[in-house]
């Protein structure tokens, strides 16, 4: 839009030319900015003095959050209090100079200070107002507080997680969080394909536990149907036989996905038993799901006769999908990772470099590229309101002095040694 571009901006990514405010704080508003970022949106994040509480998740190093270089890389990070009259002033005077606004407050609480989409839009019709909650702008949940893992149980998702005979699990990271930025992130693309149509913004209600329950989806017509109440299964894939964890002969574990018929006779012959792919049990897909029991019990004879690295040698040989579970470690010290750029190296002024996951998906003419890594509370402020709004050192530091900004003199930092 007009002004002169923040220094976050890209030049050349395919969202280059779209500035995006983004109000929104810990997983699922911050991911949805960075999705954008990363595509060369110019994206502003606005915090609070004290920071995004995503500061305070994952770990420390030398008193920096690596969270946050990771999810505010490629934005320009500016500290604004919404509670006074002043910060809500300056976050309108920012919206009418943006495309895309991104926020996960409780519904309403943007219109309490006079921010909602109603007013933003009067003065900018071309917004698009990303809307993340935990259970939609709507309905009788939409004043309930919930964070991702809330809407992940509210979702059905969470009673499929784990084995059977134990609790509920949950992946160690906020996986209905980055669900519903990637939802955000593609509803913002859709919406401003839209404007460029009819020239009008409009909003994005994106749920929590709405964007989780579309993973439910072969679940639901069961029920539907048939009444099928889906379980947790443990490692296994149900109704896609096989797909399944097993032991290796030297204490490991193996993941083998073989359900497609051609496929299952490949393993079979791996297996030295041919004969398995005749076994009426097993012949067809829809057998070998009805009888999966005896079939893991199989395979699970043969992998546990091997030890793992000639288990894998094997099935890859025979060209069927198998693999061992890698950790973190493991994925630093993979060639594949490496020969294809999986992990980048974003420049950080406190640390030289932090690495992180490159951008995706790969685009092969407008690539997403990683230019730094998220910078300190407020390192931006100055220059973003300078640049976009015209506000002179004289009104920055009157605005400093009152709290209003957070600026590098002002705000509360993350101390480095």
């Amino acid at each position: 839009m007009d002004a002169a571009p923040t220094p976050a901006s890209s030049p050349d990514g395919p969202l280059s030319g779209y500035r995006v405010l983004e109000l929104g704080s810990t997983v699922a508003g911050p991911f949805c900015g960075r999705l954008l970022a990363d595509f060369g949106a110019e994206v502003i994040k606005v915090e609070p003095a004290e920071g995004d509480p995503v500061r305070t998740m994952g770990k420390r190093f030398h008193g920096k959050s690596l969270y946050a270089a990771s999810i505010f890389r490629n934005k320009s990070l500016i500290g604004v209090d919404l509670r006074k009259p002043e910060g809500q002033a300056i976050v309108a005077g920012l919206a009418a100079k943006s495309d895309v606004l991104v926020e996960n407050f409780r519904p309403g609480a943007l219109e309490k200070w006079g921010l909602g989409y109603e007013a933003l839009s009067a003065r900018n019709p071309g917004l698009v107002m990303v809307r993340i909650s935990g259970f939609g702008q709507d309905g009788p949940y939409s004043q309930r507080a919930g964070y991702g893992v809330i809407g992940e149980a509210v979702s059905g998702l969470r009673h499929l997680t784990g084995d059977p005979d134990r609790p509920p699990a949950r992946v160690a990271v906020s996986m209905t969080d980055y669900i519903t930025g990637l939802y955000a992130a593609f509803g913002t693309t859709l919406a401003l394909l839209a404007r460029g149509r009819t020239g009008r913004g409009q909003v994005i209600d994106a749920a929590l536990y709405e964007c989780a329950f579309s993973f439910m989806e072969p679940w639901i017509p069961a029920y539907e149907k048939m009444g099928h109440v889906a379980n947790r299964c443990g490692s296994r894939l149900p109704e896609s036989t096989p797909n399944n964890l097993y032991a290796t002969g030297d204490a490991g574990f193996i993941h083998i996905t073989a359900m497609g018929d051609a496929v299952f006779g490949r393993l079979c012959a791996a297996m030295g038993q041919p004969g398995l792919a005749q076994d009426e049990r097993f012949r067809a897909a829809t057998a070998r799901s009805a009888n999966h029991e005896a079939l893991d019990d199989a395979i699970g004879r043969w992998t546990a006769s091997l030890p793992l690295a000639t288990l894998e040698k094997v099935l890859e040989e025979a060209g069927v999908p198998a693999t061992r579970i890698f950790t973190i470690a493991d994925i630093f010290g993979d060639p594949h990772y490496r020969a294809r750029g999986s992990i980048v190296q974003a420049p950080d002024p406190d640390f030289g470099s932090v690495a992180m996951a490159t951008p995706v998906p790969r685009l092969s003419a407008t690539p997403g590229a990683v230019r730094h890594a998220g910078h300190r509370v407020g390192e931006d402020t100055r220059e973003v309101l300078a640049t976009l709004l015209g506000l002179d050192e004289a009104r920055l530091d009157a605005l400093a002095a009152a709290g209003v900004i957070a600026s590098p003199a002002t705000r509360a930092t993350e101390s480095t040694p």
